[in-house]
């Protein structure tokens, strides 16, 4: 089972093999570290461990700014630990913290956390000195007693891969190939909230998503056939991210979800989408009649699309 470890907790000296950063959507390219990561502690007879932060630095050294992340903090500590770690840290990144050149970073990592080996991920950089290559890590390693090894470049199927990628990708509504790339879908967490109610009245009834992590990215607007998770069940449905022009209801975004053959009161649950394929743009229709046609339209796309997902994973 893995360990979750905070600023406050100590490993030995020498205890793990481990690497450092963000680890944003854990996507394709931190899956090939991370497999790194596990087979050379295994064969030196250590511990893993990745070490992320708490807050994008981004976040820390540029509050306010328009960096959207792709999961919330609980949702990659929980993908990691499903990785087969024995720790994941998580360090409070600070002002004071990115202060450090990549030597003290190094440093804190091995009195702190008790790295041996450290793996440095492909092209990753870290430390104030921005300059530093993995030839300076590795100067920096024989100076600490850290042995530092480059990790493998991913070269698979959807290479190349990043986390900003990943964020275009999703902001691009290209949630199929942001599926790809991370190898598993862009999850969107929130509440269900009240909302104007015009579903149900167009045999469409929709829960209405809200109270979501501002700092989590949104899809394009366009409706998008999704899976959902609320009420301890998952289920079919389709989502509009958007500002329903047809219904003329202002100009707030919202994300409304129809789940099929589903009609429960669910106020005020906890709920979780899947983005699985972008359907269309939204567009403002001629009238009420033409937005039932094509909400039907969209629902049958959707079932077809999410029976052959439900087809691949027997």
């Amino acid at each position: 089972m893995t360990k979750i470890l905070h600023n406050t907790d100590r490993l030995p000296q020498g205890a793990v093999v481990a690497t450092i950063g963000m680890f944003d959507g854990v996507h394709q390219g931190h899956a090939t570290l991370i497999d790194e990561l596990r087979r050379q502690a295994a064969a030196r007879g250590l511990k893993s461990a990745v070490i992320t932060f708490a807050h994008h630095p981004q976040h820390v050294l540029r509050p306010g700014g328009d960096l959207r992340m792709i999961m919330t903090l609980d949702q990659r500590v929980k993908q990691l630990e499903s990785m087969g770690l024995d720790y994941v840290a998580v360090m409070d990144f600070t002002v004071e913290l990115s202060r450090n050149t990549s030597l003290d970073f190094m440093r804190v990592m091995q009195e702190q956390w008790g790295v041996k080996v450290l793996i440095v991920g492909y092209n990753h950089r870290f430390g104030h000195d921005r300059d530093a290559t993995f030839a300076t890590y590795v100067e920096n390693g024989r100076k600490l007693g850290i042995e530092v090894m480059k990790a493998p470049e991913y070269l698979g199927e959807f290479a190349p891969v990043s986390s900003t990628i990943v964020r275009g990708l999703i902001a691009a509504g290209k949630v199929d190939d942001a599926c790809n790339c991370m190898g598993r879908p862009f999850r969107l967490s929130g509440e269900v909230v009240h909302g104007f109610h015009n579903g149900r009245g167009i045999g469409f009834p929709t829960a209405n998503v809200g109270n979501l992590d501002p700092l989590v990215i949104l899809p394009h607007t366009g409706a998008y056939a999704v899976m959902v998770e609320v009420a301890g069940r998952r289920m079919q449905g389709m989502v509009n991210v958007g500002h329903r022009p047809t219904l003329d209801n202002g100009r707030q975004l919202s994300i409304e979800v129809n789940i099929f053959g589903f009609d429960d009161d669910i106020y005020g649950m906890p709920i979780t989408l899947e983005f699985i394929k972008f359907l269309r743009l939204e567009f403002k229709m001629g009238s009420i009649d033409e937005l039932r046609a094509q909400l039907t339209t969209d629902r049958d796309r959707s079932i077809a699309i999410l029976n052959r997902l439900n087809t691949k994973l027997l």
